[in-house]
């Protein structure tokens, strides 16, 4: 149990920096982006075929950010220039990165086994959950700065009132594909980082990802809420932490098989969704009955002939 407890955490980590760009697209820009099921292959895809050419786990890294760049800017690209719907744009530009990942990989799956990735070869559980959580903790500042920038304010302002902001004179076709890119840069990234710990790059990896990314997204709102920027993207990295976590617990338990992930992910987004509603609900129902029999309550104190004497 504490062994798949610690696997959990290194993983929920690494699918954090996805997770991260999920909030980009999810709640800050409110753009429906399925692209993400597609750049996650690519970033793998891009670090597998860069680490079994003989070269570095860095350069693997930062070539699978600029492949997730550049697949962000087209879906970002069919959107504003192109007049497609965001939800069509993510579907036909994931469609697309299916053969794209095939052409990088040349076969369905590549193995790194044999190759060195000296990083996730650290014999020390501990250090190497350290040295993941520096990284990612370090990721996540730098996307805080760039939220609080003028480039990254616009960004924001483009999710709440893209009208307004262009009456501001700022192109928002322009902040809409900085932000798709980004968010698919920080998931295809994300790939590369599970290629390399998982040692494999697969086709069908990424079928789901989006669901995992919300589902990280939602859960760690429910947990820390989203008060401020730093608040948000942190509720992200302990959402993803989380859900990896229950879905490792999950799985132990005797009437669930491994085949029964996609359920299990299913029914967590669910219940993410459906609790904080409920809360929701049942707060704004007991606030409209204490005013209401507090109206009650005045209104039977008040003398006959409203209070005025003959």
């Amino acid at each position: 149990m504490f062994n798949a407890i610690v696997g959990s955490v290194e993983l929920g980590l690494l699918y954090a920096i996805m997770a991260l760009g999920v909030y980009i697209t999810y709640r800050i820009l409110d753009f429906p982006d399925l692209t993400v099921d597609g750049s996650f292959v690519t970033g793998g895809a891009i670090a597998a075929v860069i680490i079994t050419g003989g070269y570095s786990p860095w350069l693997a890294g930062f070539a699978a950010f600029g492949g997730g760049l550049a697949a962000g800017v087209c879906t970002g690209l069919l959107h504003t220039k192109g007049k497609i719907n965001g939800l069509l744009s993510g579907i036909l530009m994931m469609i697309a990165l299916y053969s794209t990942n095939l052409r990088i990989m040349g076969k369905p799956n590549l193995s790194l086994r044999g190759f060195d990735v000296p990083f996730f070869d650290i014999p020390s559980d501990w250090l190497r959950i350290g040295l993941i959580a520096a990284g990612v903790i370090l990721i996540k500042l730098m996307l805080d700065a760039f939220l609080r920038t003028d480039l990254g304010l616009a960004l924001r302002a483009t999710g709440d009132n893209a009208r307004m902001i262009r009456s501001f004179g700022v192109h928002t076709d322009t902040t809409k594909i900085v932000g798709v890119s980004l968010s698919n840069g920080l998931v295809a990234l994300s790939g590369a980082l599970i290629t390399q710990y998982q040692n494999f790059a697969d086709i069908s990896s990424g079928i789901g990802m989006i669901v995992i990314g919300l589902a990280s997204v939602i859960i760690g709102e429910a947990v820390l809420g989203a008060r401020t920027v730093f608040w948000a993207t942190l509720a992200a990295l302990v959402g993803a932490v989380v859900y990896r976590i229950v879905v490792a617990l999950a799985l132990r338990a005797e009437w669930f098989e491994a085949s029964d992930l996609k359920v299990i992910t299913a029914a967590i987004v669910i219940l993410a969704l459906v609790i904080p509603s409920a809360q929701r609900s049942w707060r704004q129902k007991q606030l409209a009955k204490r005013r209401t029999a507090q109206l009650a309550a005045r209104t039977s104190q008040q003398p006959a002939g409203g209070g005025k004497h003959a």
